[in-house]
């Protein structure tokens, strides 16, 4: 008899050896590390990335009011509301759903994030009436290459006043608030409460004067087209009100997402999620209640979130996501990380829900359980950190080969440490022109990422492949946990 062929048996272990060998700690820790890179405002002094320095000291002085701190949105030096309040919400459902599996020192790393955000998100709903959606003029921004240390653009600060609505960028401040108020109950349960009655009165703000905040004429040009809501506002009416419904158990939120999620569009794009969009995330979250607590009521939040999670399993006879051939969840339209990492972070907190309940999804030829959620995530998770045609992590300062020229100003011109002196707005251009890599290492950056043929280039220029976000970053804070404690799911 001749001897059994071991090749397949090898290359199998192989390749499990290869998908199970990442350092998920260290990239959990380099995940949340990121946020201090994009920091703005008067620095701590126990700042670890030590190339940044204190910036947009002067925000909120033409309102006459202290708008100091906050994140930077990507790789340019404005603060846009609508996605910093995003990834206040999902930092903290990050930590809601996943802390527990967090080693402690990034627990505490992974709050110190959030409240970075969510100090600067009070000071925007802080005067009646009104709130704050940006400080930063993005034209002028954008049309120079400097540090944040050494702004001389316009800090232009937008806000919107009553009856001039801002249902969208409100109701997202309402849930990053409800959900921080989570985050921050055991630990600090006096900024917990602070968190909470800001949130009701956010929530109130966008409920009661109702619209895109992209239509009022004296923001449009700011905000537009770089975080314009081109989705509606009504997702994040219902968004703001299932968050507070979690945060407080208050019946008055349950009968919001119950009465007004037709005449709000609750079934509508039912498989997007992004800053923009929050009809999936809203899904998944009401589905909570249903699956743990049989409220029935809310069924057809359920049925959506079903609907969307068979669309990602590629066996079902649903109408199917889009994967590159390498296996990313691809989207069209650039940052197409944030579309892999969010739908990972839903697929995760589904299955946990599944598990706990002991439930499946039916998705019509097939069922699908928690483990097999899991192992979807956990594809999308290894591929961002190097399991790819590329043989590339897409987390910067993570594993052997990760991109070296990221579309991000501070990264990309010395830093002031290093370089004291006034770089001004156009002279930053010869270092944006240089092939050479970034000096600054943005640690636990995560980039736009590879184009539907799995290809990346490392080129600056190309900002839909290498700028970073904090909104691609923060779902992955929770996945990243998740995979810690689970390594093999």
């Amino acid at each position: 008899m001749a001897p059994p062929n071991l090749f397949p048996i090898l290359l199998l272990l192989l390749l499990s050896f290869t998908v199970t060998a990442h350092d998920y700690q260290q990239a959990l820790s380099k995940a949340i590390l990121f946020f201090e890179g994009q920091r703005s405002g008067f620095l701590p002094q126990d700042q670890r990335m030590q190339w940044r320095a204190n910036s947009g000291l002067g925000d909120g002085w033409t309102y006459n009011i202290d708008l100091t701190g906050g994140y930077y949105d990507a790789g340019d030096n404005v603060k846009f509301g609508f996605p910093m309040a995003f990834t206040t919400t999902m930092l903290s459902w990050s930590v809601i759903e996943f802390g527990d599996m967090m080693p402690p020192n990034e627990h505490r790393n992974a709050l110190v994030a959030i409240r970075w955000a969510t100090d600067y998100l009070l000071k925007t709903v802080s005067q009646p009436n009104r709130i704050f959606v940006q400080v930063g003029d993005p034209i002028s921004d954008h049309n120079c290459w400097e540090r944040p240390e050494d702004m001389d653009t316009r800090r232009t600060v937008y806000a919107v006043d009553a009856p001039n609505p801002a249902s969208d960028v409100a109701g997202e401040t309402a849930a990053a608030l409800a959900a921080s108020s989570m985050a921050f109950r055991s630990s600090d349960p006096a900024y917990s409460e602070t968190l909470l009655r800001n949130a009701v009165k956010a929530f109130q703000l966008a409920d009661n004067y109702r619209g895109a905040y992209s239509d009022n004429v004296d923001v449009r040009d700011g905000v537009c087209p770089y975080y314009c809501d081109f989705d509606g506002y009504q997702d994040e009416l219902l968004w703001g009100a299932a968050w507070l419904r979690r945060a407080t158990q208050d019946d008055n939120f349950l009968n919001y997402i119950q009465s007004n999620g037709k005449t709000l569009g609750a079934e509508e794009n039912i498989n997007e999620f992004g800053w923009d969009n929050k009809h999936a995330g809203l899904n998944v979250l009401v589905s909570k209640e249903v699956l743990e607590e049989n409220a029935l009521s809310l069924d057809s939040y359920k049925t959506s979130a079903e609907s969307f999670l068979c669309t990602l399993i590629p066996e079902t006879s649903s109408s199917h996501i889009e994967y590159t051939p390498g296996g990313l969840i691809y989207r069209p339209g650039g940052s197409n990380l944030q579309h892999a990492t969010s739908i990972a972070f839903l697929e995760l907190v589904y299955a946990n829900y599944l598990s706990r309940t002991s439930q499946t999804i039916n998705c019509g030829n097939i069922y699908v359980n928690a483990q097999t959620l899991r192992q979807l995530a956990k594809k999308q998770v290894d591929y961002i950190l190097g399991d790819n045609p590329m043989g590339m992590s897409y987390m910067v300062g993570y594993g052997n080969k990760y991109p070296q020229r990221i579309h991000h100003r501070g990264s990309s011109l010395p830093s002031i440490k290093d370089h004291p002196q006034v770089i001004a707005c156009k002279e930053g251009s010869i270092y944006f022109n240089s092939s050479n890599p970034n000096p600054n290492v943005l640690v636990g950056a995560i980039v736009g990422g590879p184009g539907e043929d799995d290809l990346y280039g490392d080129d600056r220029a190309d900002f839909r492949k290498s700028e970073p976000t904090t909104y691609i970053n923060a779902p992955f804070v929770g996945i990243l946990a998740y995979f810690v404690a689970n390594p093999n799911p």
